[in-house]
């Protein structure tokens, strides 16, 4: 009998909704998955924020069953998670607030002020590659805690985002890292390579940790930890990490989740005021290297408006799951003229259609409309010749044809690797833990063309 244990990497993914735990072997197969949703509790204003108690919890638990489990042996642990989040803690390593949610109401006051102090909106968004978008500017809530909450502020410690939080409850060591730094949070000045300005003047670097590569690893809390702990990243900038490891030649990935990601790793023209307008933005590579994106959000108004039609036609929203285009109902959808703004369909009666199908399919053909514009915003079109589709959207039928018929001039694959961002932050770890080469048929394509 073979009681040799299988080497592995556990990635925490921690998203929104749900809160996963991968165990990958060392050829990236995936040996356990452990899958939590916690209830949302609220912050002092009542809005709904993360219940950080359940998630560090949570962590712990799902580790100590891991650990039970004797066929694996846990050689490194890294984390990914939605960046535009802090957790403010304190000299003991405990949380101070609760973790205010990107979405939450900004005092439009606050940010002004820092455009007035350094150049005007324009040229601060610009410098920062961070749209103006409040909350989710993650550093102006730090600015925000200063002003509004002076005594908490300076009890903190580190004002940790939410990956490198979830990595210091393993290791014990505060860090910040580029992906997280980089994904609009106001803080960084991309034309310096540095903290902007404005971050030291306002006695905000101080409460930010060391900046470390996405691709080192630290040794865990405990003495004599067997494994190594990786500095967390952000989840956006974690699933580009397997296809900037296996395709040289210039593609697009869309990354489809709440937020439809578009990256473009291979245009590096300075941003305009037009695409800055349109939220078009840089990210941060784990090296450090900027990665041209525009955003929508498109996976949440999907969602939206999938559960109206189903109220609206008495089915359940799995109904839709496994539709396949229907063609001659786009043609006579597309008589009509179609909209680019992402609400565009939440206006339209539900009476107009004769049944869900004709409903939904009218619901992706506005969604394609709108990430088609979002797409063409970096779209190099001399260079990229694939647009790759990964997450929710890229196992949906009538969303990867309709993207195949817009954008005929270049190959459209749905790469079935579902769980990219994971991979991603096992893949960036990969010489501290895993004896064997990264394998190169991680990534599945399954390639749409529009052959209507």
């Amino acid at each position: 009998m073979n009681d040799k244990k299988i080497p592995v990497v556990a990635i925490f993914d921690v998203g929104k909704t749900n809160k996963k735990l991968f165990l990958f072997d060392e050829h990236y197969h995936i040996v356990f998955e452990r899958s939590a949703r916690f209830l949302e509790t609220t912050d002092e204003d009542g809005d709904p924020c993360e219940n950080l108690e359940s998630l560090r919890l949570s962590v712990f638990d799902s580790l100590h069953e891991v650990f039970r489990k004797n066929e694996f042996e846990i050689k490194a642990i890294n984390f990914t998670s939605y960046g535009a989040s802090f957790v403010y803690i304190d000299e003991h390593g405990r949380p101070l607030t609760p973790l205010y949610n990107y979405l939450k109401e900004f005092p439009t006051a606050i940010q002004e002020d820092v455009y007035a102090k350094n150049g005007g909106k324009e040229s601060f968004s610009m410098i920062t590659s961070s749209p103006a978008l409040g909350s989710l500017n993650s550093g102006f809530q730090l600015l925000r805690l200063k002003k509004e909450k002076p005594a908490i502020f300076k009890q903190v410690k580190f004002a940790l985002h939410l990956p490198q939080y979830l990595s210091f409850l393993v290791s014990g060591k505060t860090y910040s890292d580029m992906t997280s730094i980089g994904c609009h949070t106001g803080l960084w000045d991309f034309e310096k390579g540095d903290y902007h300005d404005w971050v030291k003047q306002e006695g905000i670097q101080q409460k930010l940790a060391p900046i470390v590569q996405g691709n080192e690893v630290f040794d865990g809390a405990f003495p004599g930890s067997p494994y190594r702990v990786g500095p967390g990243l952000h989840d956006s900038s974690s699933a580009l990490i397997p296809y900037l490891l296996n395709f040289h030649e210039p593609f697009i990935l869309i990354s489809t989740g709440t937020w439809c990601i578009a990256f473009n790793p291979f245009n590096h023209r300075a941003l305009t005021v037009d695409e800055l307008k349109q939220d078009c933005l840089f990210y941060q590579s784990y090296a450090g290297t900027p990665v041209k994106a525009s955003r929508l959000f498109a996976g949440y108004e999907h969602e939206l408006q999938s559960k109206r039609i189903a109220d609206f036609f008495q089915v359940t929203t799995a109904k839709f799951r496994n539709l396949q285009i229907n063609w001659s109902i786009v043609d006579q959808l597309s008589l009509s003229e179609i909209d680019s703004d992402l609400k565009a369909f939440s206006t339209i009666p539900l009476e107009r259609f004769q049944n869900y199908e004709e409903a939904y399919h009218s619901l992706v053909l506005y969604l394609i409309k709108a990430q088609v514009q979002s797409t063409k915003l970096i779209l190099d079109a001399n260079q990229v010749s694939r647009i790759f589709v990964d997450g929710g959207f890229s196992k949906n039928h009538i969303y990867m044809n309709l993207l195949a018929k817009e954008f005929s001039e270049v190959e459209v694959f749905a790469a079935s690797m579902a769980q990219a961002t994971a991979l991603g932050a096992a893949l960036v770890i990969h010489e501290h833990w895993n004896t064997q080469s990264i394998p190169n048929d991680i990534i599945e394509l399954r390639y749409f063309r529009a052959n209507h």
